[in-house]
């Protein structure tokens, strides 16, 4: 089935692949920007989670994910944004399942993000919808 041959998804399905792909964007924009400068509080919960407390690290996680993130933003990227992020969340769920931290709440979080950013992106784009192709 080619792109073109994709069943069209209607206008409620867009608007909530839009909103939840928004959604991704907004927390992965706080969460990148929140890096950016040398906060205690990022330095402090980066050493609980066995990361040097080295702001540059820090920096340069934020700086990753921003970049993953806007790739995600433009629909000519949002596939390439998507697989990035997708591998940002997994080095994170690694951290945390290192550590053992509670599995529903903090282990399995970028597990809840990555469903949630790769359903905005099969509702919003049909190139995805081709690629995974649900049988009704």
């Amino acid at each position: 089935m080619t792109i073109s041959q994709t069943a069209p998804v209607s206008s409620g399905a867009l608007w909530t692949g839009r909103v939840l792909s928004g959604l991704i964007v907004l927390f992965m924009i706080f969460d990148g920007v929140i890096k950016l400068p040398p906060l205690d509080v990022v330095t402090q919960t980066m050493t609980q989670i066995g990361w040097p407390a080295d702001a540059n690290v820090a920096r340069l996680l934020g700086v990753i994910g921003l970049i993953s993130t806007a790739l995600y933003a433009v629909p000519r990227t949002s596939v390439l944004g998507a697989i990035l992020l997708t591998a940002y969340m997994g080095g994170a769920i690694a951290t945390h399942m290192r550590i053992g931290s509670p599995l529903f709440s903090h282990t399995l979080f970028g597990v809840y993000l990555g469903i949630i950013l790769w359903g905005g992106l099969f509702l919003r784009d049909p190139r995805v919808r081709a690629l995974i192709p649900f049988s009704r």
